[in-house]
């Protein structure tokens, strides 16, 4: 009886085996190339969502970025081939880069749902004039682009940084954006994550930041490979100033309740306000 039971399972799968082969087939150059299109679509899809809860619970163990950036090394004469990062919690990282980084990158980080609108808008005018060209990348988004996307500037790019920035920011707290952020942003030529900066520059513990070195660090951010505490430029200095005049305003909490950020940016514009202004100044 247990072998007959065997036999028609066995039976039963590869009928099933041969109506899928004959259904795929059966079926036109078109049919295929649709049926591969949704099929690969939805497992990027769902990918990205199991990607994105994983994160929520365990930091990134490399980044496109980090691929990236190390072929850039190797490939390159005269330049060393470095590779410097170590995660630590947001209760190790101190209150000051917290607060340097989030009035420098992200002044509304605490209140908005990953896009700060007037920002876009500023960005767009700004690079349709050419007098220069700004991201109008809230911390969110660059927590998305460097945790999952290598980086490029096209628009196909900006498109897929916004969908994840959507998914983190409705399935990650604000605080575990910002530890990720802090973890896995470049501060330097292979330099990633505020651990290993704050160890490579100052010597100590991102625990342990000051004021001072907590603007040093978020002064890199917009450009690491240019200017960094090895390298300060007059530029640099200023920018480093003027973020530390900045913490008058107070210290970020990161443990706000919602109903507080609620009150700061209900009004706001949402991603939606900003596509369809966008249509109408083409």
């Amino acid at each position: 009886m247990t072998g007959n039971k065997k036999k028609k399972k066995s039976t039963v799968k590869s009928r099933g085996k041969g109506r899928g082969l004959k259904r795929w087939s059966a079926l036109g150059f078109w049919g295929r190339l649709w049926r591969l299109i949704w099929v690969t679509a939805l497992t990027l899809w769902l990918l990205s969502i199991v990607l994105v809860v994983l994160y929520r619970f365990v930091n990134p163990p490399l980044t496109p970025l980090m691929v990236q950036r190390w072929w850039e090394q190797a490939v390159q004469d005269g330049r060393p081939v470095r590779f410097e990062r170590d995660y630590v919690s947001i209760n190790d990282i101190s209150p000051n880069l917290v607060t340097a980084v989030v009035y420098s990158e992200d002044g509304l980080f605490m209140y908005h749902h990953g896009f700060d609108v007037k920002q876009l808008k500023a960005a767009y005018r700004e690079n349709k004039s050419g007098k220069r060209f700004r991201g109008g990348s809230t911390i969110s988004n660059q927590t998305a682009k460097n945790a999952f996307l290598p980086h490029s500037r096209t628009m196909l790019r900006k498109v897929v940084e916004s969908y994840y920035t959507v998914l983190i920011e409705a399935l990650w707290s604000k605080e575990r954006i910002m530890e990720v952020y802090l973890n896995i942003i470049e501060f330097g030529d292979g330099i990633y994550g505020c651990e290993a900066a704050s160890q490579h520059y100052f010597g100590h513990s991102a625990a342990k930041l000051s004021r001072t070195e907590a603007a040093q660090l978020a002064a890199t951010l917009p450009a690491p490979l240019l200017r960094n505490p090895s390298h300060q430029t007059p530029y640099y200095k200023r920018r480093v100033g003027d973020i530390k005049s900045r913490f008058r305003w107070g210290a970020v909490d990161l443990y706000m309740p919602k109903e507080k950020r609620k009150e700061k940016y209900q009004d706001r514009e949402t991603l939606w306000d900003f596509f369809w202004w966008r249509m109408k100044n083409k």
